[in-house]
């Protein structure tokens, strides 16, 4: 009976790759569980078994005590010395026993025992195996639906395939072999789940490295992956070896590799693109096949136009925007697409508000020198040290000190021939003062006329000579 036994225990190892160890711990827990339920006067049972014969022993053990309260659990020191005199109280006393045959109960609660740790056993297997392969690919057969679920049977255990992970567009059969990215394993009280997608940018990537053993072999790396799965997808690779072409090893002899690539993905559009370290390069590269005229960058906030041929523009942009959209996704930058003409405009636009700003600051700057000119023309006393020369000589002309005034003090010219004057003449001269004011006020403000005309043809020569 022990050798059919071992030879069962065997065949189990072997079908559900559980070890042998794991095994014999189930049936020696089965059989305390059956013991326990079969016998009533003991309760401390322990079973072992030998894993090379297949031989068991039932052993039971009670609490040495001075007062036996419990017969179950405890037994008094005379009796375990029968046993060992080595014994003293507070230890544990062991002894062999020899069970009877167990009842129909004890059995179907041994079998149950037994098949409930195989099972969790299994599960714990299952699920250490799939847990460390998150992110890699696994072949499934299409089972069963469930909702709008498909379960996918990977052997050993089943795959879930939700909806959101599904590509647009392909349909699944019964029995039809597929190839899906492990998303995530989680661990539940029925076992492992384990959820598969098919629109993972890790599907195309691992699908690489199985089809270019550059990939596989780290020559050739994969630097960043774009996709809508389904429709289209953009890859930049680059190469560690000046002498391997990364485009070429992923591309193969007359396409056969990315072929096989989309053979899988069901027509999925690939473009293989050369990775740079240069931002204007690389945009300019992920919008192929579109051709590229220039490219500026706003590294602050990490954005580009890009500008191409007039007869480029949809084919750079793509239907529905596709070809900017992944090749910012590809990038990482922000990407403004602009034809030739549309990028000349702005450029005028931007030189005109320029030219419109310097404008507005150099007649700011003549007002406020104008400004400054009024207030002195309106009385303000200015050092001649501070005005032109030609502007100090007229000044000087008109202006003399009166004897007897003291430094500092200047009058009028018309004033000092007055004061000059005998007192009969100077009722007539009186009789004048409102016409002369008038005349010098008129006069005074002609020549403050020509003087800010004179200082605004300077500032304008100067201005334009810029």
């Amino acid at each position: 009976m022990n050798e059919e036994f071992m030879a069962a225990l065997q065949q189990v190892e072997k079908e559900k790759g559980i070890p042998r160890h794991i095994l014999i711990e189930a049936i020696e827990s089965a059989l305390v569980s059956a013991y326990k339920k079969d016998q009533k006067d003991v309760s401390n049972i322990r079973v072992q078994m030998e894993p090379d014969t297949g031989a068991m022993h039932v052993y039971g053990y009670k609490n040495i005590v001075g007062e036996v309260e419990d017969p179950q659990t405890q037994c008094s020191l005379e009796e375990a010395q029968k046993l060992d005199p080595h014994y003293s109280v507070g230890d544990v006393a062991e002894q062999e026993i020899q069970p009877r045959e167990f009842g129909r109960i004890a059995a179907q609660t041994a079998k149950q025992v037994v098949v409930q740790r195989i099972r969790e056993a299994e599960r714990i297997l299952i699920y250490e195996e799939y847990v460390n392969r998150e992110g890699d690919i696994v072949t499934g057969i299409v089972q069963r639906f469930e909702q709008r679920n498909v379960l996918l049977d990977l052997g050993k255990a089943d795959a879930i395939l939700t909806q959101n992970e599904q590509v647009t567009g392909e349909h699944y059969e019964q029995g039809l072999r597929l190839k899906v990215y492990i998303v995530e394993v989680r661990k539940t009280t029925k076992g492992p789940q384990i959820f598969v997608s098919r629109t993972h940018p890790g599907l195309l990537k691992r699908l690489f490295e199985l089809e270019v053993p550059e990939i596989h072999d780290g020559i050739v790396e994969i630097k960043s992956i774009a996709r809508e799965a389904g429709a289209r997808s953009k890859v930049t690779v680059w190469s560690r070896e000046e002498n391997v072409d990364p485009v070429g090893s992923c591309v193969g002899a007359r396409g056969s590799r990315v072929q096989n690539i989309v053979r899988e993905l069901r027509g999925e559009k690939i473009d293989i693109i050369s990775w740079d370290p240069d931002p204007r390069v690389l945009i300019a590269n992920a919008l192929s096949p579109a051709k590229v005229t220039e490219v500026r960058l706003a590294e602050d906030r990490k954005s580009s136009m890009v500008i191409v041929p007039d007869n480029l523009l949809s084919l750079a942009i793509g239907r529905e925007g596709q070809n900017a959209r992944l090749a910012a996704k590809l990038t990482g930058w922000k990407i403004d697409i602009k034809s030739e003409s549309q990028a000349a405009e702005i450029d005028r636009i931007a030189f005109e508000e320029e030219q419109a700003r310097l404008l507005e600051i150099a007649e700011n700057e003549a007002q406020e020198s104008v400004d400054a000119a009024d207030v002195d023309a309106d009385g303000e006393f200015q050092p001649e040290g501070d005005l032109p020369a030609e502007w100090a000589d007229a000044d000087a002309e008109e202006f003399q000190p009166l004897p007897g005034d003291e430094a500092g003090d200047y009058h009028d010219p018309a004033d000092a021939a007055q004061a000059a004057q005998p007192k009969s003449e100077k009722s007539a001269i009186h009789l004048e003062t409102d016409e002369d004011e008038t005349r010098m006020r008129k006069k005074v403000r002609k020549k403050d006329k020509k003087r800010r005309e004179k200082f605004e043809y300077f500032e304008d020569d100067e201005y334009g000579n810029q």
